[in-house]
């Protein structure tokens, strides 16, 4: 795999306020409950954080597209696979992130990949791929927690016309930067966080965390203030520049400053998101997120005439 960008952003695990640093504590713009949920296939059912014409228009998280956040449920035993159907995807990245059950992703390769607790699938659909997903069947027959996040990327135009591929990532793989005293840990997907850094590199100045906290925990954030930037809460509570915010919800923060200080209140995690907004227009349309009107045309003229490849049902 070449990774195309890597970046140079360094943060602390640990820092005390300081007045006479030259950086600026971030605001807090809104918190955002989650929406109704709403089902994807025949039994995912996901609240979609953005876009969403209340809260938050399509670029407002550039170059993050869509959040589409599956909170902790109980599955009940089934023999019959809950799944998504085949779709394609062109001109964006899809990221899958289990935090409790496991999920079958199958892009046509010889076998799915399967990821569960901890693990991250890193598709990257730049010419055009088809992609199927469902419960894992083992899982699905023995029933349990299922807790996941979709996320879509958009990719630079120059980027759009490559032969698409994923990776899956191992919980070990990920990079690790451990808070002192043991009270908990950042997870890197993608960027760098204490010198640690993630295993993929994204086509865009990227920066996505997980990360773990004990309760009492605190640690510090520092980005670039024009990067869009919001924190998912994905269990427990904190408190992030002196705002409490609780399990399912997102925080989007204002552009206008560069530091976040948050501390967990109870056992913890949150998926940390940042990056550099696009400066290119975007033209979504159902599984495609490209540039113009007519490159949507394209990819539907290319998904129909075969080009994409052939996925079984």
């Amino acid at each position: 795999m070449s990774h195309v960008f890597q970046n140079q952003i360094s943060a602390q695990l640990f820092t005390p306020k300081n007045t006479n640093t030259m950086n600026k504590i971030r605001s807090i713009e809104q918190i955002i409950a989650p929406s109704a949920p709403h089902l994807v296939g025949t039994d995912f059912s996901v609240h979609t954080i953005f876009p969403d014409a209340w809260e938050m228009h399509r670029e407002r998280m550039s170059p993050f597209f869509l959040l589409d956040y599956g909170s902790k449920a109980a599955s009940a035993p089934i023999e019959s696979p809950r799944r998504v159907g085949v779709y394609p995807h062109q001109g964006l990245e899809t990221v899958t992130i289990a935090y409790h059950g496991k999920v079958a992703l199958h892009t046509g390769a010889a076998h799915p990949e399967v990821i569960e607790k901890g693990e991250v699938q890193w598709l990257t659909a730049e010419a055009g791929i088809l992609h199927k997903k469902y419960y894992e069947a083992e899982a699905e027959k023995a029933g349990g927690e299922f807790h996941m996040i979709q996320l879509c990327v958009h990719l630079p135009s120059n980027y759009k016309k490559r032969v698409s591929k994923h990776q899956s990532i191992r919980r070990e793989e990920l990079g690790q930067a451990v808070l002192p005293d043991g009270k908990g840990v950042v997870e890197i997907i993608a960027g760098n966080f204490n010198k640690s850094a993630g295993p993929r590199m994204p086509f865009s100045p990227i920066e996505m965390y997980n990360a773990r906290l004990k309760k009492g925990a605190k640690v510090h954030f520092s980005f670039p203030e024009n990067y869009n930037t919001g924190f998912m809460i994905i269990e427990g509570a904190v408190t992030v520049n002196e705002q409490t915010a609780t399990a399912n919800h997102f925080i989007l923060f204002a552009n206008d400053g560069t530091d976040i200080y948050m501390e967990a209140t109870k056992e913890s995690i949150v998926l940390i998101l940042s990056g550099e907004p696009m400066q290119e227009p975007i033209e979504p349309y159902s599984p495609f997120v490209i540039n113009s009107k007519q490159e949507i045309v394209d990819a539907y003229d290319d998904w129909n005439n075969g080009t994409f490849g052939y996925l079984r049902e």
